[in-house]
């Protein structure tokens, strides 16, 4: 599963959101079902980051949310990043010079119930 929180960062506030975003991902690593995360910046327009995140499902993310230091440093930093969808779950993937592998979604078909 990959999360994907994207943020606008204005140029006077970065080196605070970088601190900030550093703390984040520190707690973030430390929970159960954590994969890898890494802290990006656009090349185009550099107010733009992302924080990617992945980990080995969507029960291991939420679990995470519930960690007091992951409350305390990554809660407040994810409620300023783009109000839109952040959670994906993976549905193909491939390694280098690998083949296409094809993965069934956790969905439920009937996703209201």
């Amino acid at each position: 599963m990959l999360v994907l929180n994207r943020f606008v960062v204005p140029p006077d506030t970065q080196d605070s959101f970088t601190g900030r975003a550093h703390a984040a991902l520190a707690a973030l690593a430390e929970r159960p079902g954590y994969l890898s995360g890494r802290l990006t910046r656009a090349l185009d327009d550099p107010a733009y980051w992302t924080l990617v995140t992945e980990w080995e499902s969507v029960g291991a993310y939420r679990r995470a949310l519930g960690g007091f230091d992951v409350k305390v440093h990554a809660t407040p930093l994810l409620s300023e990043s783009l109000d839109e969808p952040s959670a994906f779950e993976t549905l193909a993937s491939a390694g280098p010079g690998g083949a296409v592998e094809v993965t069934a979604s956790d969905r439920a078909a009937e996703p209201w119930r």
